[in-house]
């Protein structure tokens, strides 16, 4: 090699360096930027991550110290005092509930049920079982078809209570008298395939009382309630 092209690839080299460098001085801040937002961000989720287990063990301790309490009134209340959220809060007022029908605060119980029934931050499970046992615990003050409103979107096919919904929407039709719809509904209940076979038993005894043909219908289903068989 030439010492002519010694010194241009000497040179080439040099250039390729200075341009390096340039980009480096240049762009170089954008991967720090880059690091510093990665440390940063897997820094705050875990700072997150932590905070929120702090609180469900806060909410935890509190909630079972308020189940400790004797007293159904007090028991309601200290249980609705607890600040929390999710699941946690969902779990506490339906606690709460509970204690208010022991109590016969039952317009307070179905507000608290219904409270959690359209919190959106809370498991689609605990709304579900919120809004039906809020149409459950609903005394005379609210009306049928404000019930069976409330029932309704849980008698579809894909809701995790479809079938005590189905059964909860009969029993109104027992209430308001019509007595053909109620039997055609807990007949379609003892025929589901998911019913299970306390639900069915209690289809075939509803289907008994109102003065159904059970007779057809053991024979068409080929299953024997077992109050009927007692």
């Amino acid at each position: 090699m030439s010492n002519s092209e010694s010194f241009i690839d000497e040179v080439s080299e040099e250039v390729r360096k200075d341009q390096l460098f340039g980009y480096m001085r240049k762009y170089g801040w954008i991967a720090v930027v880059l690091v510093l937002l990665v440390v940063g961000g897997t820094a705050l989720t875990e700072y997150r991550k932590a905070q929120a287990e702090s609180a469900a063990r806060a909410a935890g301790d509190e909630i079972l110290a308020a189940l400790e309490i004797d007293d159904d009134v007090a028991r309601a209340e200290a249980l609705q005092a607890i600040d929390a959220e999710g699941g946690a809060g969902a779990i506490t007022r339906l606690l709460a509930a509970s204690d208010l029908v022991e109590t016969e605060a039952t317009a307070a119980a179905v507000e608290a049920l219904e409270a959690v029934a359209m919190d959106e931050a809370a498991p689609e499970i605990y709304r579900e079982l919120a809004a039906l046992k809020a149409a459950m615990v609903a005394d005379d003050a609210t009306s049928i078809d404000e019930r069976r409103a409330m029932l309704a979107g849980l008698a579809t096919p894909g809701s995790t209570f479809r079938l005590i919904a189905q059964e909860q929407l009969a029993l109104l039709n027992v209430e308001a008298g019509d007595t053909e719809a109620a039997i055609d509904q807990f007949v379609a209940i003892s025929q589901d395939a998911e019913a299970t076979r306390g639900l069915r038993d209690r289809a075939f005894s509803m289907i008994v009382a109102l003065g159904g043909d059970i007779d057809a219908l053991v024979s068409n289903t080929g299953q024997t309630p077992t109050e009927v068989e007692q």
